[in-house]
Formats: C-alpha cells, sequence, structure tokens
C-alpha cells in the first residue's frame, strides 16, 4: 500500500511545517505617510522567519516603530520619515531619492507599505526621474517604473552575508530554518522507494515514466512539472 507523499501530508501547513508564530517580530511594513520627521533607533535585533534584522525606532510623536533594518544602521542613529536628508534608512518618496542611490523595501502602489526587495543583502538602484515615475533597477537586473509618490528605505537590506558562514553539522541547519516553516532537507523523489514517491524505485535511479502531469491529476500522483494551463480559444476558431 502506498504511503502520503510529503507535499501531500505538509497540507496547509500544520505540525512540522508550521512556524511557531509566537517568535515574530509581527508585520513589518513602513509607516503610514502622516508620520514625518526624525526617528531615533533604539534597537537592532534578528527576525526569526525573516532573513533581515529589523530595527525599533523612536518616532516623533512618542510611538514605536519597527522597520527593516538597512546594512549600516547602528543603534542610536537617526532616520528621516517622509522628508528630510537622504542618509541610510531614511524612507522616503522615489521623487526625493536621487538617481545612483541603492534602495530597498520598495512601494508598488503608494503607501502600501513596501512590497519588493526585503530579503536580506538585496537592494535596487535609482536609474533615472522622468515626470511623474521613476526607473529602477531591481535586483534580478529588470528595469521597472514606479509612481514617484512610492516610497523606499535608502540603503541594501542588512544581513547581507548570511550564506558565507557554512554550516557544518545538520543539527545546525534544523535549527537554522526552524522559525522559517521549511523542511531542513529534502530527499529526491527517485531516491525513495516505490511506495513512498511515484518517481522511486527501479534498478537505477530515474523517473522511469512521464515527468509532466496534468493540471487534474489526483495528488498522490501530482508530482514533478505541471503541465501549461489550456490558453483560451480565439474567437471564431475550435
Amino acid at each position: 500500500m502506498g504511503k502520503r507523499i510529503g507535499s501531500r501530508r505538509r497540507g496547509a501547513g500544520t505540525g512540522a511545517w508550521t512556524s511557531p508564530s509566537h517568535r515574530h517580530h509581527g508585520a513589518v511594513y513602513l509607516p503610514g505617510p502622516q508620520l514625518v520627521g526624525d526617528a531615533r533607533v533604539l534597537s537592532i535585533s534578528p527576525a526569526p522567519g525573516r532573513t533581515a534584522p529589523v530595527a525599533e525606532l523612536a518616532t516623533p510623536d512618542g510611538g514605536r516603530l519597527t522597520i527593516l533594518a538597512p546594512a549600516g544602521l547602528a543603534t542610536g542613529d537617526t532616520v528621516a520619515l517622509g522628508e528630510g536628508k537622504v542618509d541610510r534608512g531614511a524612507i522616503l518618496p522615489l521623487a526625493r531619492i536621487p538617481d545612483g542611490t541603492l534602495v530597498s523595501n520598495l512601494e508598488v502602489k503608494p503607501f502600501d507599505g513596501g512590497r519588493l526587495v526585503r530579503a536580506a543583502g538585496s537592494s535596487a538602484l535609482v536609474v533615472a526621474h522622468t515626470g511623474t515615475e521613476v526607473t529602477v533597477q531591481l535586483p534580478s537586473g529588470a528595469f521597472k517604473q514606479f509612481l514617484a509618490t512610492c516610497r523606499a528605505e535608502v540603503g541594501a537590506i542588512g544581513g547581507g552575508g548570511r550564506h558565507e558562514r557554512p554550516i557544518i553539522k545538520a543539527g545546525k541547519k534544523v535549527l537554522s530554518v526552524r522559525s522559517l516553516a521549511r523542511a531542513a532537507f529534502k530527499v529526491r523523489g527517485v531516491a525513495m522507494n516505490p511506495v513512498n514517491h511515484p518517481f522511486g524505485g527501479g534498478a537505477h535511479q530515474h523517473v522511469g515514466r512521464p515527468s509532466t502531469v496534468k493540471s487534474g491529476t489526483w495528488p498522490g500522483a501530482k508530482v514533478g512539472r505541471f503541465s501549461r494551463s489550456q490558453r483560451k480559444k480565439r474567437a471564431g476558431r475550435r
């Protein structure tokens, strides 16, 4: 009798595939547009479940704010919110950021809180200002135009050398991904037994069947490369 494959046992994220929420800092987005002035950095700490560290700021209105910490930011530094000097950590509209500046935590739509370039060590480059739009080169190398009112953090996200330190022991690997709701190791399907995976078994490790599956395949066999969705038929053609 066959067994359920790992992707089916994972489901919607339960048990071992659930990230312990009590360790997280919660949602980390840019502040609202009504917050303007200089904020002071109170602390910088690692964030379980994220690759980037977070910084806690004391806002001008006496409140507290958590942002993704850019590289080079230190406790006691001053961060501009909305307007002010273009310095690391400043949260400014793209219209106020000059060409050639590294930015991160970009907003796709004005005041959505930041959606792009949020991973540790990542940064985008402000290339050109053209009227109401600003051209930015993303980490992938693609050029994308944003409204000049979209905001971003000045500087690259901190935590950039996290992959340079080798993981010597398997247990350290498990601990490093424990808060990411991610499996520390992944066994190839061809290395399993036939009861554990549709690609398992055989005299040598090979798929032994078509590796593409239809979108309507039953879940236990839905492994490999998914076939593309059928395009709609053009009008007038059958």
